[in-house]
Formats: structure tokens, sequence, C-alpha cells
């Protein structure tokens, strides 16, 4: 495969990794305005936080699912078949949410659709175009490249939070009404499928090795990814008391906040978390990667837990834009370390298997979250999550701090 060098990816890198990072831009934009538009919209036809919680809980749990299919059969199918078949059905669950307003039939597209209310990445994308950027670059350049595709999803991402408040501007102007203009920003989520399907057409790893020669399910590598599955099931749960469609709603509840006030303040946390994925190969060539995991999470997690204590709206942004520039160091260096333990091709389904109980296990804490938001606005999902979260760093460095990947050893 020829490679290539840009102001953007480590040297030497593959061109395909170019093509990814940019269908990775264009999913977080909708996704970052996805995540804040989703509660609005909800409340908007008259649901309460206890439903928007159900319809949280459901999106993860159909990410999960699918994510698991993924990882189990991903062996028999090209990646590019896989990636194309994800883009329409995120083309079908735009279109869904954008025309259907009753609560059950929202609730099936909830489910076998691709929606993301967390505002980062869990649906069954990642872990498909994390094995195809392993192959893209050297184990030594891993990290870094990992870091960038953290960093264009938190950077667009946040870009997408400020287009939240274009309905509210349509509406203002007399465009549109409200409803439909949300509906016209779920359709717009739908349509950006066809950008990405048409990047990935042109991905020649996708199309003509599908990952080294054909993935195969996992093998020797079997025990160390399901250990490390079960940990990660445990953040992803406490995570899922802190998604960002919730986090929204607490700010909605608690402080009374627009969605366009919100919109900005989810824009500087994704700016600031996307500056701090630079930091983290730096970071994890000096201390390594499960430090740098637990080293910079740790504390993130103890900001979160006093964030509901914050008397004023001002004091609680600042612990949330704190906690964003310390919580998603551990990314890239997380998705480096699964790719780096495990052999060339048993990553699809190392990379499946060990985001299926993050999306499963964060599917069903968000209506918990919500179903204490309907007892009371204080932040007690955020007490939850970080409390949990800290338990996860710690026995994280437990049990892995002397399992090194190859460029460690």
């Amino acid at each position: 495969m020829s490679k290539t060098t840009t102001w953007l990816l480590p040297p030497g890198t593959s061109p395909d990794a170019a093509l990814i990072l940019t269908a990775r831009g264009i999913r977080a934009f909708t996704d970052g305005y996805v995540a804040l538009l989703l509660p609005y919209y909800l409340t908007l036809l008259g649901y309460s936080a206890l439903q928007v919680g159900i319809i949280a809980t459901a999106t993860l749990l159909g990410s999960g699912l699918l994510t698991l299919l993924v990882g189990v059969f991903a062996y028999r199918f090209r990646l590019h078949t896989l990636l194309s078949t994800a883009c329409l059905l995120m083309l079908g669950t735009g279109i869904g949410f954008a025309t259907v307003t009753d609560f059950l039939p929202l609730l099936l597209i909830a489910v076998i659709g691709t929606l993301n209310p967390s505002g980062g990445d869990v649906s069954v994308f990642s872990p498909l175009e994390q094995s195809l950027l392993t192959h893209a670059v050297t184990g030594e350049r891993r990290t870094s490249l990992f870091a960038y595709y953290s960093l264009v999803g938190d950077l667009v991402g946040a870009f997408g939070a400020l287009a939240a408040a274009i309905p509210g501007v349509l509406a203002q102007w007399n465009v549109l009404d409200l409803n439909t203009a949300v509906q016209v920003m779920f359709v717009l989520y739908g349509v950006s499928s066809l950008a990405a399907f048409a990047l990935y057409r042109r991905l020649d790893s996708a199309r003509e090795r599908g990952d080294e020669a054909r993935a195969v399910p996992l093998g020797p590598s079997k025990g160390i990814v399901y250990r490390l599955a079960a940990l990660f099931s445990l953040d992803a749960f406490a995570g899922g008391f802190a998604v960002q469609s919730l986090l929204a709603l607490w700010l909605f509840l608690q402080f009374d906040l627009s969605v366009e006030a919100a919109g900005t303040i989810f824009f500087w946390t994704g700016i600031l978390a996307a500056a701090s994925f630079l930091a983290a190969p730096v970071i994890a060539r000096r201390i390594g990667l499960i430090n740098t995991m637990v080293f910079t999470h740790l504390p993130a997690n103890i900001i979160c837990v006093l964030i509901p204590f914050m008397p004023t709206l001002p004091l609680a942004v600042l612990l949330l834009f704190l906690r964003a520039l310390l919580s998603s160091m551990d990314k890239p260096a997380r998705s480096s370390y699964v790719m780096a333990v495990v052999s060339p091709a048993e990553r699809p389904a190392a990379a499946g298997i060990t985001a299926v109980p993050r999306s499963l296990a964060a599917a069903v804490s968000p209506a918990f979250a919500g179903y204490l938001l309907t007892l009371s606005p204080f932040g007690w999902p955020l007490v939850i999550c970080g409390v949990l979260k800290i338990a996860y760093d710690l026995t994280l460095l437990g049990m892995f701090r002397k399992v090194k990947p190859p460029e460690e050893k």
C-alpha cells in the first residue's frame, strides 16, 4: 500500500487514513448537534425526562447489539461492505427521526438505528474504522494516528454542537417552525451518511483486503480481550449516566439553560477535549499507554463528582471545562492498546468485542439517569458516573500495568 505524509497525519501513513478521518469528521459534526437536539426535540414532543432517558438507552443498546454482530461475523465480510451497510442504516435513522413522532416507533428506530446521544463515537463505525487505521500506520505511530482520529471527532463535533442553535435561529427568523427545523436537522444527519459512503468506497484496504487478507475470530488473544471488554463495560456503564444528551438535560433542568447556550458550552468542551488528544501520544511515549489511560482519567472523574455541588452555572461550567480537558486523553491510548496486544488478523474482532460492552453497558444507565432527574434536578447521575469511573481506573491499573504493548517492551 502506498504511503503519504501530510501536515495532519504521522509520517508514512497510508492514504486510507485521510479518507477515514474525513468520514469521521462528517459523522462527528452531525453527532455533535444530534446529541443536543435529541433531548430538546423529545421534550418539544412532550416526552418526560424518563422517556428521553429510555430513548437514549435504546440508541446505545441498538449500537451495542449491532457492534456485537460485527465483532462476531466481521471475518465473513469485507469491511467495505460493513461500512457501506452502516451508512445506509444511518440514512434511514435520520429520516425516521424526522418523520416519526410516536414514542414506540421512535423507540424502535432508536434500537435499530445509528443515532448517538453521547456526543462521542459509540456507533458501529468506530471499531471498523479503528481496525483499518491500525494497518494504515506503523506500530510506533499508531497511538499518534488514533489521537488524530479522536482529535477530528471531538474538534468537528464541537462545531456540530454549535449547529444545534440553527433550528432556533430559523424559527426566530420565521423561516420554519421550531419542530420542522429540528426535523430538517435530522434529515441532514441521515443524508450526511452518503458523503461518508462515497469516502468508504475509495478505501483500498477495505475493498481489496478486508483487513490483512480477511480477519479471523478471536483466538490466542481471547483472554485479554475479554478482560478488557469487562473493564470497558464498567467504564461505559458509568459514562452512560453522563452522556451528552442527559448532561444537556441536567443543565436545562438545573439552570434553565437554553439549547443555544448549551451548544456553546459543549462547543468549548469539545474544543478542550480535542486539544487534549495532541498530548496523549507524547504522554504515552513517556509513561506508557495504561498509565496514560489511568492518570489522565482519574482526576477528570474526581471533578465529575464535584460538578453537581457547584452552586452557580459559571462554577459548574468551569468544572465541565476542566473535566473535558482531562477525560478524553484515554481514548486514543485505549484504542491503540487494544490493537497492539492482539494479532493483526484478530483486530476487527477485538475492536468489535471491546466496543460491544461499552455500548451495551452504556445503554443501561441513561434510563436510570433520566429517572433520577425526574426525582430531583440535582446531578446525582454525575456523582454516580464519577465514582464508578474511579473504580474502573484503579482496577485497570491493577490488572494491566504489567501487560505491555510491543513498542513498550
